[in-house]
């Protein structure tokens, strides 16, 4: 519970930015058109540059001095980060400062996300009952979809509470104020937790323990690396960037964008240790690679209907439909990952592989997806984006032995 809280917390800080890009964009960028939109998933894709470094220097902190140690740091860092945007002065008072300011935060922010996955998942995984690894590692992925719930939610309200010159004055700041708050329950939290027995044992035998070669440890963040693509890719273009797309190009306003994510998303918070469960029984591969299949046939099929003028409810069930896909792969990810590094490295190269996977192309997604609609002149472009990282990491999973019944290492 003390990682799973820490998790949606942190999160919550990292994702709400997402959700509020265009209001962003008019008081950082001048303006919510196609080039300040651009800018502001270009900041919101720079906190992600950040993660790979903070999953290799939190990473290392977790292996060497214990998960409790890293998880501690990062919850703190993130809330400095969250809260330092809901004091930003804009543009219009600061000038060229401004934008330089936010950019700066949200590498802040991605220093201690970096650092927070890797460490949360190995945490979770590592201290699971024999079989239930499956189980326990979605439930940690379902408090990470729950802070994009939390953020979407709160999105959602203060959007419909405020006109739309409050949100762009003053009211956007709350969402990011409301997360710095929060951090005393998280610290309280993370304070009293204990190590896990894996890393115990470890580190009482550390001179038996067989060290990983370099080959093997690139070889393993490689295959770290293509497993994410879809992961990432899926999660922000659906879960982060689709919010922005609706409102822009299916018709939706911004309130009924952020309710139908919402709704979604808690479908996805649902089914999550579902699959989780799930693939302690089945393994982990079949649903993994069913998550690659599924994105493979029905993306470019969905986004059509999307974009051909479908009803708020047919645009909620095929947001639902998605997410039920990207739950699969969210409740056998964790522990599939976890499996497949030794528990001496695991978090700096799970940390390292995973993060730099999501900076690429998780925590760009919203500006790649933003740029080729712009290239191509159709809205459509997602689609193929989404269809591309399905294949690139249904091929990776499928070089993977199954783990679900394999001790950890």
């Amino acid at each position: 519970m003390a990682a799973m809280i820490g998790n949606v917390l942190e999160y919550y800080d990292f994702i709400v930015y997402a959700f509020l890009a265009a209001t962003l964009a008019r008081n950082f960028f001048q303006g919510d058109k196609y080039g300040g939109l651009l800018a502001s998933f270009a900041a919101f894709g720079v906190g992600f540059l950040a993660r790979p470094v903070g999953g290799a220097i939190i990473g290392r902190i977790a292996d060497v001095h214990g998960r409790r140690a890293a998880l501690l740091i990062t919850i703190f860092g993130m809330a400095v980060g969250t809260a330092g945007i809901g004091l930003l002065p804009t543009y219009a008072t600061a000038g060229a400062l401004a934008p330089a300011l936010l950019v700066f935060l949200r590498l802040v922010q991605g220093l201690a996300a970096g650092g927070e996955w890797g460490s949360a998942t190995s945490f979770i995984v590592e201290s699971a009952p024999p079989g239930k690894r499956g189980f326990y590692g979605g439930m940690g992925q379902a408090s990470i979809a729950a802070s994009s719930l939390a953020s979407s939610v709160v999105a959602t309200i203060v959007s419909a509470s405020f006109t739309a010159d409050q949100l762009d004055a003053w009211a956007w700041r709350l969402p990011f104020l409301f997360g710095g708050i929060l951090l005393p329950i998280g610290l309280y939290m993370r304070r009293n937790i204990v190590e896990t027995p894996a890393f115990t044992k470890v580190q009482e035998n550390l001179e038996q323990v067989e060290r990983t070669s370099k080959s093997d440890a690139l070889g393993m963040m490689s295959k770290a690396f293509g497993f994410t693509i879809i992961w990432t890719v899926s999660y922000y273009v659906m879960l982060s960037y689709m919010p922005t797309f609706l409102g822009k190009y299916a018709g939706l306003s911004t309130t009924q964008a952020l309710m139908s994510n919402s709704i979604a998303l808690a479908v996805l918070v649902a089914a999550t240790p579902f699959f989780g469960a799930l693939s302690d029984r089945v393994g982990r591969k079949p649903l993994l690679l069913g998550c690659c299949v599924g994105f493979l046939l029905f993306s470019y099929v969905l986004f059509r209907v999307v974009l051909g003028g479908a009803s708020f409810g047919s645009i909620l069930a095929i947001q639902i439909f998605f997410n039920l896909f990207i739950a699969a792969f969210s409740g056998a990810g964790p522990s599939a990952l976890c499996e497949l590094f030794p528990t001496y490295g695991r978090t700096t190269l799970m940390s390292i592989g995973y993060s730099l996977s999501t900076a690429i192309f998780g925590g760009f997604a919203p500006f790649i997806s933003t740029w080729l609609i712009g290239v191509t002149g159709s809205p459509i472009a997602p689609a193929f984006y989404l269809t591309a990282a399905a294949i690139v990491s249904g091929i990776v999973i499928s070089t993977f032995r199954e783990t679900a019944r394999e001790r950890l290492r």
